[in-house]
This record gives C-alpha cells, structure tokens and sequence, in this order.
C-alpha cells in the first residue's frame, strides 16, 4: 500500500501496488462539510483529468466537489457511498473512499503534498 498524498483541495491520493490511484477526501474536508448526506460518483469507464471534478459532494451546510488528484479512467467507484455517504465522515481514509483510477502506469505525484507538508498546510489555514 503506497503512502498518501494530499492535495491543497483537501483531497487525498494513494497509488496502489498494481497502479490504480485510490482517491478520497480528507478528515479535515469533512470536518469542514460535515454531515454528508449525498454523493454523486463519476461512472465506471470515464476518462478524468488532474484538476477535473470527479465528484460531487452534499452535505447538510454545503455541496462541494471533489476534483481528481490524478489522470486515467476511472476503474471503480465507491457504490457502498450511494446509500451509505456518512462513511466518508466516519473513515474518509479508508471505507469512505470515493473512486479508483487507473492511471495507465503514469501515477504522476507530481505537485501533491507528503502527509507532513498537508498538516502544516491545514495549520496555516488557521
């Protein structure tokens, strides 16, 4: 299991050992949003960009997106967030991840934040 990576939209990225970007957001986006009550999730076979909304997020304050870290096709979605889209509060590094995305073997990192660097940008938003 490869290491997270953050990016500045609160969105975390870890690249499997088989290539696939697995993509969620962070505790602290969800803090932020709070409760969460839908998710609208890309479909299987669709072709994201970096930077590209992947996702559409509501919660009881505010809808949000969440945009893709990574590029490639998206391989798998999260469908247990359909009828379940408090997991992303519960445990938004594990079971409430969103999509995986096969990269094509081009899982870039590029840009993204190390665990450390993202806590002290968090910090800094005060």
């Amino acid at each position: 299991m490869g290491e997270l990576r953050y990016t500045e939209d609160h969105e975390w990225v870890r690249i499997e050992d088989d290539g696939i970007a697995v993509v969620g957001i962070t505790d602290y986006a969800q803090e932020q949003l709070g409760e969460i009550v839908f998710v609208e999730l890309p479909e299987v076979g669709d072709e994201i960009e970096r930077g590209a909304e992947a996702a559409v997020i509501e919660s009881v304050k505010a809808a949000s997106e969440l945009f893709a870290p990574v590029s490639g096709t998206v391989a798998a979605v999260n469908d247990a967030l359909n009828d379940e889209p408090a997991l992303v509060n519960e445990d938004p590094a594990g079971e409430g991840w969103f999509l995986r995305i096969d990269t094509g073997g081009d899982g870039s990192l590029d840009g993204l934040m190390t665990e450390d660097e993202y806590l002290r940008y968090v910090e800094d938003l005060g």
